[in-house]
């Protein structure tokens, strides 16, 4: 095992056991969460080590990495998802890797999706992004819809071919009455996500929670947790 593989493999053990002492403490079953490793900034040897090690779901968040590191990676049986700002510019070439995009968060787009899903003969599953400091007005950089824009999203998503409407994703916002307060804002997007599945019922993934907050997300009750630095080290240029 290359030096590489084998600090991966330590650093996925850690995360392991994080994600299975939070389901322990909340009285959820280890099954009820998955682990989405983001490889951004990471080549492509470090998703097929990753892949080797037994993960499978990655994410990206700019398709301009993305799109030659899936190319490189077709061959592993893998499940992409694109987590970051999506401009309908990009929507052709995400389509061409990504299984879920998480970052839904505009009726423009979800109308883009849906014109690249169909002619790609294929099938999207989409995350409506919640914004929830947008509650308070101090919207930050994050992208995301405010929470009373959601059903809309999602009514859009339902009725448009081509895309599956798999549930909700936030991002513990940095202003706002949620700010440093990660439980409460990921209790606060499990209240959404309960309202939207009463008219939306397989609407069930809520993703939430990364490195520094999985525990937080998986106590509030999150199907999926998004892990970069904690897997793959802290990126380049980033400290």
């Amino acid at each position: 095992m290359t030096d590489r593989k084998a600090q991966l493999a330590a650093n996925l053990a850690q995360v392991e056991e994080r994600i299975t002492s939070a389901c322990a403490a909340a009285g959820r079953e280890r099954e009820e969460v998955t682990l989405i490793v983001v490889t951004k900034t990471y080549p492509a040897s470090d998703v097929r080590m990753l892949h080797e090690l037994g993960v499978r779901h990655v994410a990206e968040n700019r398709d301009q990495d993305a799109a030659p590191k899936a190319t490189a990676c077709a061959d592993l049986s893998l499940t992409w998802h694109f987590v970051g700002q999506l401009q309908t510019n990009k929507v052709r070439s995400v389509m061409s890797y990504a299984d879920v995009v998480q970052s839904v968060d505009r009726i423009k787009l979800v109308t883009a999706l849906s014109g690249a899903a169909v002619r790609a003969e294929r099938e999207l599953g989409c995350l409506i992004q919640v914004a929830l400091d947008a509650e308070s007005g101090e919207r930050g950089e994050r992208g995301g819809a405010a929470p009373d824009g959601i059903e809309e999203l999602a009514a859009a998503v339902d009725a448009a071919e081509g895309l599956r409407l798999d549930g909700l994703m936030t991002v513990a916002p940095l202003a706002g009455p949620f700010a440093g307060r990660q439980r409460a804002a990921f209790d606060r997007l499990m209240e959404i996500a309960t309202r939207l599945r009463t008219g939306h019922p397989a609407a069930t993934m809520v993703s939430a929670g990364m490195s520094a907050d999985l525990e937080d997300a998986v106590a509030a009750g999150a199907t999926h947790v998004r892990v970069g630095t904690a897997v793959l080290g802290v990126r380049p240029g980033l400290g």
